[in-house]
C-alpha cells in the first residue's frame, strides 16, 4: 500500500465517521438525557442517564402506538418486498429471454417509472376509486408500483448472466415456461434477490412521505409517522423524539450492516455482466 493510498483511506474513514457515526452518537446521547437537558441540543454526556426510562416512555406513549406502527410497517414491508421480488424477477426474465416488439413499450414504462415523479393527488383519486385509500393493501400496492421499475432492471441485468443453455435443456426435458422460471432460473437469482430484499426493505420501512399521503389515520400509523408523537406546535420533547428516532433507525441499520456485501455483490454482478 502506497502512502497516498494510506492517506486516502484515513481521510475516507474520518469523513465517514463525521458523516455517519457522529450523528448517530448525538442521537444516542440525546435519547439518554432528561427533558430539560435534551432541550439544549448540545453534544455532551448526560448528567443523568435516562436511557431505559425514555425507552419505556416511548414504547408506552399513546397506548403503545410504536408497537402498532412496527406491526404495520413490518406487514407492508414483507408483503411489498415479496411481490417486488416475484413480479420483478418475472418481468425481468421475460424482457431478457423473450424479445418481442412490445419490449420497447415495456422499457419505456420501466424508465418512466424511474424518471417521472409520482403524482400524489391523482394517485389518491385512483385509490379512492378502488376503495384502497387509507388501507394497508393500498399502501402495499403503492410501494410495489414505486419500486418495481428499479427491481425489474436489477433482475433483467442479472438474468443476462445466466446461460440460455439451461432454458433449452429444461425445454428438451419437457418443462413448461413456469417450471423453467421457478425451478431453473429463480434459484439462480439468489444474489440479486438478496440485494432487492435488503434495499427495498430499508427503503419501504423507512418511507415517510407515502404513508403520510396515502395512509392517514391512527390505526394505520407506520414507524416513521410516530415521530409526530413528541412534536407539538409549542413544545417538543427532544429526549423522547430522539429515542423514537433511535428505535426506528436500529432495525434497518442492523440489516444494512449484516447484508452490505450482498447488496454490493448483487448490484455489481448485474451491472458488469449484464
Amino acid at each position: 500500500m502506497t502512502r497516498r493510498q494510506r492517506y486516502s483511506g484515513v481521510i475516507a474513514l474520518a469523513a465517514s465517521g463525521i458523516i455517519f457515526v457522529l450523528p448517530f452518537l448525538f442521537i444516542l446521547l440525546t435519547a439518554a438525557k432528561t427533558k430539560q437537558a435534551a432541550a439544549s441540543l448540545t453534544f455532551g454526556l448526560p448528567v443523568e442517564w435516562r436511557l431505559w426510562e425514555n425507552f419505556l416512555e416511548v414504547i408506552q406513549a399513546r397506548n403503545y402506538m410504536l408497537l402498532l406502527a412496527y406491526f404495520n410497517s413490518t406487514v407492508i414491508t414483507v408483503v411489498a418486498v415479496a411481490l417486488l421480488v416475484l413480479f420483478g424477477a418475472m418481468v425481468g426474465y421475460i424482457l431478457q429471454r423473450r424479445p418481442s416488439r412490445w419490449n420497447t413499450v415495456i422499457y419505456a414504462c420501466v424508465f418512466a417509472g424511474l424518471i417521472i415523479p409520482p403524482a400524489v393527488v391523482p394517485t389518491i383519486w385512483v385509490l379512492q376509486s378502488l376503495g384502497l385509500f387509507k388501507t394497508i393493501s393500498g399502501m402495499i400496492l403503492i410501494q410495489v408500483a414505486y419500486g418495481l421499475a428499479f427491481t425489474v432492471l436489477l433482475f433483467k441485468s442479472f438474468i443476462a448472466t445466466i446461460p440460455r443453455d439451461l432454458d433449452e435443456a429444461a425445454i428438451i426435458d419437457g418443462a413448461k415456461p413456469l417450471q423453467i422460471f421457478f425451478r431453473v432460473v429463480l434459484p439462480l437469482l439468489k444474489p440479486v434477490t438478496v440485494t432487492v430484499i435488503v434495499v427495498q426493505s430499508i427503503a419501504i420501512f423507512n418511507d415517510f412521505t407515502n404513508p403520510l399521503y396515502y395512509l392517514p389515520g391512527r390505526e394505520n400509523v407506520t414507524v416513521q409517522l410516530t415521530l409526530y408523537n413528541f412534536q407539538g406546535q409549542f413544545q417538543t420533547q427532544f429526549n423522547l423524539l430522539f429515542m423514537n428516532i433511535l428505535l426506528v433507525t436500529i432495525p434497518p441499520l442492523i440489516v444494512f450492516v449484516f447484508f452490505n456485501r450482498q447488496i454490493v455483490a448483487g448490484m455489481t454482478a448485474g451491472a458488469v455482466k449484464g
